[in-house]
Order: C-alpha cells, then sequence, then structure tokens
C-alpha cells in the first residue's frame, strides 16, 4: 500500500508556517445584553481573528467550553485548515450540537475565517465566491402599545428608506413578545407599561394581530413589505389559525409560528394558507432543517448562525436550501454580536438564495468598542471592502462594559399563561 505523502494538519512539520498561538475570550455589555467574542492569536505578531459566540442566556458557560475545552486542542494547528478544525472540535466532545458547544465553535469557526480573510488580503464574502448581489435588503423592527404607534413607526422606517418592517404590538393586558420594556417613571426596576402580569392569552393575541395589519395596510397601502414574529408561543391550531387570518394582509413571511417540538405539523400548516413561514430561529444543528428544508416546509430558514456553528456549517445548510428553492433568513437581533452580523453579512453578499437580513441598530456605545460594525443605507446592508469580516474590537473599552448580573437573561422567556403554567416561547 502507498504512505499517503499528504500528513494531516496538525502533523504538519512547517516550523515556518503560521500557528494558533492564543485563544481568548471578551466578554462585553455595552447595550446591558452580554457579548461573547472569541479572539484566535497567531504566531504571527498582529494577525487574529475574532469570532462571536454570543450565547446571551449562558454565557459564562460558553466561555469555559471555549477557555477549558476548545482552546488547548487549538494552540499549534495551522489556522488555515478551518474545516478541519470545526470537525475535530464538533466530534471532540463525542456528544454534540446543543447551544453552549456550538456557540463555542462558532466563536473559532468566525475567528478563522478572518484570520483567512486577512492573510489573503480579502473579505470573507470574496472568499465566500465573491458577489452574489451588491447589498443585501435589510428588516427592520416596529412596535408600539396600539395599532397607531406602530404605524408611526413604519412611517419613519419608511422614511429612512427601508422597504421591509416587521411588526408587533402589545396585546392589551398579555405579555407580549416584541414589545419594549418601559422603566417607570420613578425609575423602579421591573415596572413594565403595556405589560399586564395576567401572563399569556393567546386568544387575545389572535384577535389582536390581524387587526394590526388590517389597521396597517389600510394605512401604509400594498408597497411595504410587512413581517410579523409570533416566536413560537402558539398551538399548531393557532398558528394555523393565525396563518389564515393574516392571508388578506399578504405578509412578506411570519415567523416561527410554532415551537420546534412541534415541527411535524408543518406540513399541515402549508397545506392550509398561503402565507409565507420562516422557522429556525431555535434549531441548534443544521440537521434539524434537513426535513423542513427537504420536505419545502417552510420559504426561509431562520436560522442563528452561532446556535449551529459558524460560517463552515451555514454553507452547507444555505447550499442545501437553494436546492430545494428555499432562501435564507439569518437571525440578527442585538444579542448577536457585531461580528456576528458582519459574519450574516458576509454569508448575504456571496449566497445566490438570500431572502432578507434583519437589522438590529446598535447604538453608539456598541459601534465604538466594534469598530467597523455593518451600517445600512438606503434599506440595504452593504458589504465591507476590508479583510476578513471587517470588524475589530476595542479591548480596552469592552472591560468599560462588563456583564452586571443576572446573566441568566430568562425573565423574557418565562412567560406563564393565565393558568399559571410556563408557556414556551
Amino acid at each position: 500500500m502507498t504512505e499517503n505523502p499528504w500528513p494531516p494538519p496538525w502533523q504538519r512539520d512547517d516550523p515556518a508556517g503560521v500557528r494558533i498561538a492564543d485563544v481568548r475570550t471578551v466578554v462585553t455589555a455595552p447595550a446591558g445584553v452580554p457579548l461573547v467574542v472569541v479572539k484566535v492569536l497567531t504566531s504571527d505578531d498582529g494577525l487574529y481573528g475574532l469570532g462571536c459566540a454570543t450565547f446571551a442566556q449562558r454565557p459564562l458557560a460558553v466561555v469555559s467550553a471555549i477557555q477549558d475545552y476548545l482552546r488547548p486542542q487549538l494552540i499549534g494547528r495551522d489556522p488555515a485548515d478551518v474545516t478541519d478544525s470545526w470537525h475535530a472540535l464538533q466530534l471532540s466532545s463525542y456528544w454534540r450540537a446543543g447551544p453552549v458547544l456550538n456557540n463555542a465553535l462558532s466563536g473559532v469557526d468566525l475567528a478563522l475565517w478572518d484570520i483567512k480573510g486577512k492573510q489573503a488580503g480579502l473579505p470573507v464574502w470574496q472568499l465566500l465566491g465573491g458577489r452574489a448581489r451588491l447589498a443585501v435588503p435589510a428588516y427592520v423592527h416596529a412596535r408600539g402599545r396600539d395599532a397607531h404607534e406602530v404605524t408611526d413607526a413604519v412611517l419613519a422606517h419608511l422614511e429612512a428608506g427601508f422597504g421591509h418592517v416587521r411588526c408587533q404590538v402589545a396585546v392589551p393586558g398579555v405579555r407580549t413578545y416584541g414589545y419594549p420594556e418601559v422603566v417607570a417613571a420613578d425609575g423602579a426596576d421591573g415596572v413594565r407599561r403595556g405589560l399586564a402580569a395576567d401572563g399569556w392569552d393567546a386568544e387575545a393575541y389572535l384577535r389582536t394581530i390581524p387587526r394590526l395589519f388590517e389597521h396597517l395596510r389600510g394605512a401604509l397601502g400594498e408597497e411595504v413589505r410587512l413581517l410579523h414574529d409570533a416566536h413560537e408561543r402558539l398551538t399548531p391550531s393557532q398558528a394555523i389559525r393565525l396563518a389564515k387570518d393574516l392571508e388578506p394582509y399578504h405578509l412578506f413571511f411570519l415567523e416561527d409560528p410554532v415551537a420546534p417540538e412541534d415541527l411535524g405539523w408543518l406540513p399541515t400548516l402549508r397545506a392550509q394558507t398561503s402565507t409565507p413561514i420562516a422557522i429556525g430561529e431555535l434549531f441548534v444543528g443544521p440537521g434539524e432543517y434537513l426535513p423542513v428544508v427537504s420536505q419545502r416546509w417552510c420559504d426561509y430558514i431562520r436560522c442563528h448562525l452561532s446556535a449551529i456553528g459558524g460560517i463552515t456549517p451555514a454553507l452547507r445548510l444555505a447550499a442545501t436550501a437553494e436546492l430545494f428553492g428555499i432562501r435564507t433568513a439569518w437571525h440578527g437581533p442585538g444579542d448577536v454580536s457585531p461580528v456576528g452580523h458582519a459574519a450574516n453579512l458576509a454569508l448575504d453578499i456571496a449566497l445566490p438564495n438570500t431572502g432578507i437580513q434583519e437589522l438590529y441598530a446598535f447604538p453608539d456605545a456598541v459601534r465604538e468598542v466594534f469598530p467597523g460594525t455593518p451600517v445600512a443605507a438606503d434599506g440595504h446592508l452593504w458589504p465591507s471592502a476590508a479583510p476578513g469580516l471587517g470588524v475589530d474590537i476595542d479591548e480596552r473599552l469592552a472591560a468599560a462594559f462588563p456583564p452586571l448580573p443576572p446573566l441568566t437573561r430568562d425573565g423574557w422567556t418565562a412567560t406563564r399563561r393565565t393558568d399559571g403554567a410556563v408557556q414556551r416561547p
């Protein structure tokens, strides 16, 4: 048998080659949300990469996974071997997937792509195949206490050049996802205007949301593309009812109408409504998408990039989705770091089946900590020509914004129904 002349990447006898010298994590909260960023340093002085590992509900678990388990396996490896590193790290724990380990993987994966781009002197979107489009359409959020406030918020976004707007409204007497927390005038923490302590009432929600979109279409016409996020808080039959009731208002998509545990109901939902469906925010591995994509149960994959492990698995997922006519809508809220948003944008620019990109307008404090944070113009996100992902971190400034306890951020997910039972998101 002829011996393989190519040794594995971790056994290369190349003392002059670049190697991973160290792996560090930075946890910072300039906007109050703990953002976890991985910094992979190399033996080439000044060459490093950044990756997003933000799991805002369990940040310290991710930090431990990176520092205690992934870091020892990475030191000495060639940072160019992105795919091999991803697979070796994913399989090293034997049991795999889950939001903690996948976010840790994502932080490393994005950092290695960032390094690769810097070594090549090219933005990551060029490494992924170059431009499939000049810019990606972005959607923004409008919300309020009633339909009139939501309408005003949509109009403000339209004036700013956006054509896609996600609309959420407070439901009277109900703790409603998507409605902003407002601290009382006396400064008392935890007092919320418009969010009663009565719990989740699906019937009130199902009556309110179609009325919201009826009002919006009457006030705004058909030109603006409207979206809504049910945030997995409906039973399958309730999701079918809502999707059908929203048909006259021609939504761009209805997001996450059912929880991951109820995916078996998606064929029934698809058969009974023409409302486009986006799903997958809570999925924690590309495998969860396989039945959804292969059976065409959705129109958009609503993927949280770091929760599935980064750019490397996202490329395969997007390519599979393209074969079945399904487009991407990467998750882009405020609990994804600017580094993660830059990774979303790199994929958006390079992939042929990009559909839409969620945009979160970071406050100035975040932009100062993360120079190069993507910004929108004319309702679109435009790619950076900077090598790598194009986002840096000011660690001195980041240290000025330590995350404050409690670090669990469980409050908004711990919704209960009117009978006191937990309502899952």
